[in-house]
């Protein structure tokens, strides 16, 4: 039973995917953002609390009691350690590194009887769902424990969903180019090089088989040394007939996929992005798959686009969701659009 109606959340990790997350529960009208929890304070984390930040006055505390006593080291006002008020929330996002969500599932959430959310790094048996909201949303509802998929994985989830509900997918293989690292991820490689994910298929195709697992999918990819996006190179061998106009209808109708023309200037993905610097969206943040409608090809039976994966962004509108589905707020379509309108996806003006 909720209290007050309101879903308390906190977010474990406040990095790249969980500062957006914070932000995105923050606007949702059915959800309260009860706190954050990390360990020590990086500069993103000083940022968001502070007086001009987008989670200013949120209440921050210690994942553990090693991570208070490094915040207040740090400078950082903690309220106190994070298992110490599980008993009054009711759902943590656990955006935390790979090995640690484990942990804390074991030693935290699992004790305390609260539902956590995992993210795309976290092992597969962390949860008995692999979550994205366009495939497969009934299967979280009730859950305790849910895993949102990785970027790569909620894209292709998102698109061969559509594609797959409307003429029936055979068999798709899809070629992935992946970013080398995020903005602030200086620290990461490759420098001058494109570095080939030799294991073939990639473990992309498996992770979209874990959302749906009858859909017949390889996968491959390389890594090149760039910040902002991954593309998707997709060819599909459809079961029922289909043509380029009919193809487009279908992506245009997914409510998280966005279609853009390289004829009107979005020819490339640093275009897409200053794009959404215009656009004035938030970070210059796109969490729809972007789909480049002039790819949209059917011949002989056989689909293929190209789309482009925003890394930081497109998993947010998944976890908002996949709280919904937990404890069974909403219907699929109600809740998509209930995030969408808050976070302003297909709405940016």
């Amino acid at each position: 039973m909720l209290r007050d109606n309101m879903v308390k959340v906190v977010v474990n990790g406040v990095g790249t995917i969980g500062k957006r997350v914070a932000e995105a529960v923050k606007k949702q009208d059915d959800m309260e953002l009860y706190g954050l929890s990390d360990v020590s304070a990086s500069g993103g984390l000083r940022t968001v609390l502070s007086e001009d930040g987008a989670l200013h006055k949120t209440s921050l505390y210690g994942s553990s009691e090693d991570g208070v006593e490094n915040l207040r080291e740090d400078g950082m006002h903690v309220e106190g350690v994070l298992e110490d008020v599980l008993g009054e929330v009711d759902v943590v996002v656990d955006c935390t590194p790979p090995g640690i969500d484990e942990k804390n599932k074991e030693n935290l959430y699992e004790p305390n009887d609260v539902k956590a959310i995992f993210q795309g790094g976290a092992p597969k048996d962390i949860a008995p769902v692999a979550f994205n909201a366009d495939a497969n949303y009934e299967e979280a509802e009730g859950e305790d424990f849910v895993k949102v998929v990785s970027c790569n994985t909620t894209s292709l989830s998102r698109t061969m969903s559509a594609v797959d509900e409307n003429f029936g997918v055979e068999h798709a293989v899809a070629s992935l180019v992946r970013r080398g690292g995020d903005i602030p991820q200086d620290g990461r490689g490759p420098i001058n090089s494109t570095v080939p994910v030799t294991e073939v298929p990639s473990h992309h195709g498996p992770d979209v088989q874990a959302v749906m697992p009858d859909l017949d999918i390889k996968t491959l990819a390389v890594k090149v040394p760039v910040t902002y996006g991954h593309v998707h190179m997709v060819n599909v061998e459809l079961e029922q007939e289909a043509n380029e106009e009919e193809v487009l209808e279908a992506f245009e109708e997914q409510p998280r996929v966005s279609l853009v023309s390289a004829g009107d200037g979005y020819d490339s993905t640093g275009k897409i992005h200053e794009r959404m610097r215009d656009l004035h969206s938030e970070r210059s943040d796109m969490h729809e798959a972007a789909v480049w409608e002039e790819t949209v090809t059917v011949e002989n039976g056989t689909l293929y686009w190209i789309h482009m994966v925003h890394q930081e962004a497109i998993v947010v509108p998944d976890n908002v969701d996949a709280i919904r589905a937990m404890f069974e707020l909403e219907d699929k379509d109600t809740s998509i659009k209930k995030t969408n309108d808050a976070v302003r996806i297909k709405s940016v003006p």
